[in-house]
């Protein structure tokens, strides 16, 4: 095995300035949904998906959630999902359903395996986390944080790949 493809460790994955990671690798890995279905990315083949990490403490994830409400809602039929992952923590919990009920949340919600977040957030921690990918399972974009750039460069991405 040469030094370029020996695995880092997820203790050292914060230490490391590490590049997105590849297609093959996130398809793996996936969340359990507020249902209880275990899902991976590769079972979303097909559709163009935006995965937002985000918590109820969190002042931009308030901003952002009603941008994705309306995402979810303009391109549903066009094979596109938003799966809104929690990462709060156990002491957040208890504020998640009254949470969506007042952003008026209708895409999935999820909690993603520890492996999937430590990954794709690459040693931020900084929330929210913004991942687009494509109908290949193609991770395309990340944003972190929220502000009106990021809105639009979110929905341009979407609308981009949505047209291809």
């Amino acid at each position: 095995m040469s030094v370029s493809n020996k695995p880092i460790s997820i203790n050292n994955i914060s230490q490391a300035n590490l590049p997105l990671p590849s297609d093959k690798d996130i398809e793996k890995l996936g969340w359990r949904t507020s249902n209880g279905e275990e899902k991976k990315l590769s079972d979303y083949r097909g559709k163009v998906l935006v995965l937002d990490f985000w918590a109820t403490y969190c002042p931009p994830c308030l901003e952002e959630i009603p941008h994705l409400v309306n995402l979810q809602n303009k391109y549903r039929d066009q094979n596109f999902e938003v799966i809104g992952l929690h990462v709060g923590g156990e002491e957040d919990l208890p504020k998640v359903p009254a949470f969506i009920e007042k952003l008026k949340m209708n895409y999935t919600l999820a909690f993603p395996e520890d492996k999937l977040t430590n990954v794709l957030f690459g040693g931020q921690t900084a929330i929210p986390q913004t991942f687009v990918i494509d109908r290949n399972g193609n991770l395309v974009e990340k944003f972190v944080g929220y502000d009106l750039k990021v809105k639009n460069n979110l929905e341009k991405a979407v609308e981009q790949l949505l047209t291809k």
